[in-house]
């Protein structure tokens, strides 16, 4: 890819993700909340069993602890989020949505627009987007030492036990057909998808 086509793909990620913020914001604003309120209802609502703490967060929203913190605070006197100690580690604070959180995203009916546009396109102009896409920030991720957060059905650790039934390699734990569909903090892509850090940098 030549260097004007990078900047240019830079640049129309960098004003959609603007756009995307601006409706946020608009979205949290009817509501009474902050957009970083709602952007931890989307994760929730995305996050496996395994991936569903303020650590979590932390990481997949680049935010401080203390923020992380402040957000789950208010969310659970709003009632759209419960905490809850982990069964097996006490010392873990584990975050689920309340059907009142649930309720709420629906009527945000977030990303609603961005499916119908889309679907104006070509599906294999879609999927050719896609793939560039995820293999930037496949490499952004590496490069900064941030954990992917992919899905459990793209994981080097998932293993497919019958037509429904999955295990995670690392966990050790049996995961159903909707579970490899969520986002996990644990998540490792395919060895032969990794991104050459090497052939990048000499690039």
């Amino acid at each position: 890819m030549k260097k004007s086509q990078a900047l240019t793909l830079f640049d129309l990620v960098e004003r959609l993700s603007l756009l995307t913020r601006a409706d946020l914001r608009q979205a949290g604003t009817a509501q009474g909340l902050q957009p970083v309120h709602l952007q931890v209802l989307f994760y929730l609502n995305q996050a496996n069993r395994f991936s569903n703490t303020p650590q979590a967060l932390t990481e997949y929203l680049g935010l401080t602890k203390g923020t992380v913190s402040q957000t789950v605070l208010v969310l659970a006197r709003r009632r759209l989020i419960t905490r809850y100690a982990d069964p097996r580690d006490g010392r873990v604070v584990r975050l689920i949505l309340t059907e009142g959180g649930t309720t709420l995203l629906k009527t945000l009916s977030a990303g609603g627009a961005w499916r119908d546009i889309v679907q104006t396109a070509s599906p294999a102009r879609v999927t050719s987007a896609v793939v560039v896409l995820r293999q930037v920030l496949a490499q952004v991720q590496a490069q900064s030492g941030k954990r992917t957060f992919g899905v459990c059905a793209t994981c080097r650790h998932n293993q497919r036990l019958g037509p429904r039934t999955y295990f995670c390699g690392l966990m050790q734990e049996k995961l159903s057909s909707p579970e490899v569909r969520r986002i996990c903090r644990e998540h490792a892509p395919p060895l032969a998808l990794e991104p050459d850090l090497g052939r990048a940098s000499a690039a």
